[in-house]
């Protein structure tokens, strides 16, 4: 018999390795267990994943919100920009269809008043101007200001109320 080990017997080496290796799976395994057990640690975890998902969706849905306001915009600036384009073709054909039907001399006595009540404004503007106190002028100064800033849909209501006292007055002549 010799001294040497036979290959169905273990080592003294092979034996500590393996003693070494099932204490290693024996720790991995009591760590789980004990994460396993740890209810409030799990609480903990899966309350941080459900944060996570809730900021992401909440990103999302914001991202979402913006770009359905970016086109609702966009849909809204285009129709006013329609709108008042056929608010002026309205405006330049009722003026050319004024124009047309009023008779040459009703139109030259429509200048000379025009005239005069342009000088008889002015000189009314002078006049209340010397008398109104410097709260109310300052008032009326940024009324102004407001008016001259929505220049565009003044004019595009003042040409449709225009049109529609013409066609009233129209009608009622018929």
């Amino acid at each position: 018999m010799s001294n040497q080990p036979q290959a169905d017997e273990p080592t003294p080496d092979r034996l500590r390795e393996q003693v070494e290796h099932t204490r290693d799976q024996l720790g991995q395994t009591v760590e789980a267990l004990a994460g396993k057990a740890d209810v409030e640690e799990q609480a903990k975890a899966k309350a941080a994943e459900a944060k996570e998902q809730a900021k992401a969706k909440a990103a999302e849905v914001k991202e979402q919100a913006k770009a359905k306001a970016a086109e609702a915009k966009e849909q809204t600036a285009e129709q006013a920009a329609l709108v008042t384009g056929r608010l002026r073709d309205k405006a330049a054909q009722a003026a050319e269809l004024i124009k047309d039907k009023t008779p040459d001399p009703v139109l030259g006595t429509a200048a000379q008043a025009a005239v005069q009540v342009r000088d008889g404004a002015a000189h009314a503007g002078h006049l209340i101007a010397d008398k109104t106190p410097d709260p109310v002028r300052e008032k009326a100064a940024s009324a102004a200001a407001v008016a001259r800033s929505n220049r565009i849909p003044l004019l595009a209501a003042a040409t449709a109320l225009a049109v529609f006292l013409f066609l009233r007055r129209n009608r009622r002549h018929k």
